[in-house]
């Protein structure tokens, strides 16, 4: 008699559970020719765009979207992280109707106050007077404006390297191990520029004032430490133009640059693409013993597998150089697809960094503290990881 109460028990658990995934299964189909029938109306079928999709689906994360796919294919689950708490169908439902994300603020008021949509990017290391209302912003203009040639000051582009080079106790023996790059190339400073005044205006396509100047100090510091260093030095603009893409390509581009660089070279360990903020000097700078240095944010893309790898690198800068140079970092930032790129090419290397170095107000020898502030601290970190790892084949 137990015997077969049991057996009726595993019977009925056995289709409840049946029924509990037939009815989700039910749910999904139905779901997706509503959806498909929505999308195919005639109301939508001049108001709906790439742009509308993007956005739609830009409400989920993408470990909600694995466990949509995975609720038709459970092998996509197995991506999901072992920590990772699925959210309730409800929940999943209600943000797909509202655009709210539960218990997120910033997306009730993201589409009613002008500009707060940039605070999606989440800050998950906050340094001196870092908030939502200070974080790095980005403007992308039209490609012709980028590209409008300003004339330069040329007695504000020099710099004292007077100074002899000593030779370093420790070298990478030939090999070159770090790969700098500049996404937005054409991105400069205000000081360096006639007749500029904007943030907007703050673009140059002379190497000597643009980002591509702030790479060559980084590469000529590490370099200065041991530490073998490869820079590309594409006018990235210019690609653009003459490949007729936007600006919001700038990333696909670089990308195509980062895996050539990677493929040709395998010592190459870690990769840094350098930009300047579009914030004002009040934000971008800070003054150390009395000198003034343009400070650093590092973003990290949500959207890549190297995301924790990579945020442990960009937490160890962090805390490294506003450990010797107090109140220099800002902030280590994270972004989703929402806002910006989302990948930054991280996905390449386990130790990749986007580095916001100083504002449109922050002069050449306040950035150039600032990228010997960077090589100093990375140059500590390197060596002492090398010794680490040396000790540990030995």
């Amino acid at each position: 008699m137990k015997k077969r109460t049991l057996l009726y028990n595993l019977q009925d658990s056995q289709k409840e559970s049946f029924l509990k995934r037939s009815g989700l299964l039910i749910f999904v189909v139905l779901l997706f020719f509503i959806t498909v029938s929505v999308l195919s109306s005639s109301f939508l079928e001049k108001q709906l765009h790439s742009s509308s999709l993007k956005g739609t689906l830009n409400i989920f994360s993408t470990e909600q979207l694995v466990t949509f796919m995975g609720t038709i294919n459970p092998y996509f689950k197995q991506g999901l992280p072992n920590s990772y708490e699925p959210p309730s169908l409800q929940s999943l439902s209600f943000e797909l109707a509202t655009s709210i994300r539960p218990g997120d603020i910033r997306s009730l008021l993201g589409r009613e106050l002008p500009g707060f949509a940039i605070y999606d990017t989440e800050i998950l290391v906050a340094g001196e007077g870092t908030d939502y209302t200070t974080l790095p912003i980005e403007s992308a203009p039209p490609l012709d404006v980028l590209l409008k040639e300003r004339e330069v000051v040329e007695e504000k582009l020099q710099l004292d390297d007077t100074g002899e080079e000593e030779k370093p106790d420790l070298t990478t023996n030939g090999r070159d191990v770090v790969y700098i790059y500049q996404s937005h190339s054409t991105e400069s400073f205000l000081p360096l520029l006639k007749d500029a005044d904007e943030p907007n205006e703050a673009r140059s396509r002379n190497p000597k004032a643009n980002m591509i100047r702030v790479g060559e100090m980084l590469t000529k510091e590490l370099e200065s430490r041991g530490i073998g260093t490869l820079q590309d030095r594409t006018n990235m603009e210019e690609v653009l133009l003459k490949r007729d893409w936007s600006y919001s390509d700038s990333y696909q581009l670089s990308r195509e640059i980062v895996k050539s660089a990677v493929s040709q070279n395998n010592d190459i360990t870690f990769s840094f693409d350098l930009h300047r903020d579009d914030r004002r000097r009040e934000v971008t700078t800070t003054k150390i013993d009395g000198k003034s240095y343009a400070r650093l944010a590092f973003v990290i893309g949500e959207a890549n597998p190297n995301f924790e790898k990579n945020l442990q690198f960009a937490e160890k800068m962090h805390h490294l150089l506003n450990e010797k140079f107090p109140g220099i970092s800002r902030a280590v930032l994270k972004k989703n697809k929402s806002e910006g790129n989302g990948l930054y090419n991280q996905d390449l290397s386990e130790r990749a960094l986007l580095i916001e170095v100083g504002g449109v107000d922050n002069n050449l020898e306040e950035l150039h503290r600032s990228i010997e502030a960077i090589a100093e601290v990375f140059a500590d970190y390197y060596w002492e990881a090398e010794k680490v790892n040396a000790g540990g084949q030995s």
